[in-house]
C-alpha cells in the first residue's frame, strides 16, 4: 500500500492505494492527454447558493449542508468523455475540518469508497479534499458520494 506526504504545502494523503493503482492512474492520465478530444455534451451546472457547481454534485452538497458540513468548493462530475474541455479530470469535493463533523464524514468515505477516492487533508488550511482516483469514474464517484452523504445524514440522526 502506498501512503505518503505530498508537496511542500504539507498535504497528507489519507486514502491508501497500491503501487499498481498509482501506475494505472498515471497511464490513464497519459492516455487522456494523448487522445483526440471531441465534445459530445456541454458541462451542466446548477447554483449552490451563488456558486455554480456541477449538476451531479448539487444534491450531494445540499445533503452535506443539512448534515452541518461546510464545503468550500466542488467541481466536475462531468465525464471527460462527454466534455473534454470544460471539466475536471477528477471529480472532487473540498470541505473544512474545523467546521462541522468532517472527520466522521471522512472516515465514512474511506470505508465506502476505498481505492475509488483520493482523500487528502491539508492541516494549514484545515480542509479535506476528496476526488475520484481514476479518470472516467466521475459519475460513479458522484453516485458513491451521494450514497455516503445520505448514509452520513442517517447515522447522524441516530
Amino acid at each position: 500500500m502506498h501512503q505518503e506526504r505530498h508537496d511542500a504545502g504539507g498535504e497528507l494523503l489519507l486514502s491508501t492505494h497500491t503501487d499498481e493503482q498509482w501506475r494505472r492512474r498515471r497511464r490513464e492520465l497519459n492516455d487522456w492527454i494523448n487522445r483526440p478530444k471531441v465534445r459530445k455534451l456541454s458541462k451542466r451546472t446548477r447554483l449552490f447558493g451563488k456558486t455554480p457547481v456541477d449538476e451531479q454534485l448539487h444534491p450531494i452538497l445540499i445533503r452535506l449542508q443539512r448534515a452541518g458540513l461546510v464545503t468550500e468548493f466542488s467541481c466536475a462530475g462531468v465525464s471527460p468523455l462527454d466534455e473534454p474541455v470544460d471539466h475536471s479530470l477528477y471529480a472532487y469535493l473540498t470541505y473544512f475540518s474545523d467546521r462541522g463533523p468532517a472527520e466522521s464524514f471522512t472516515n465514512l468515505l474511506m470505508r465506502n469508497m476505498k481505492h475509488r477516492a483520493l482523500i487528502t487533508y491539508e492541516p494549514s488550511r484545515s480542509r479535506y479534499d476528496v476526488s475520484s482516483f481514476f479518470i472516467g469514474h466521475n459519475r460513479s464517484f458522484c453516485i458513491l458520494l451521494l450514497h455516503s452523504a445520505e448514509q452520513f445524514i442517517q447515522e447522524s440522526r441516530l
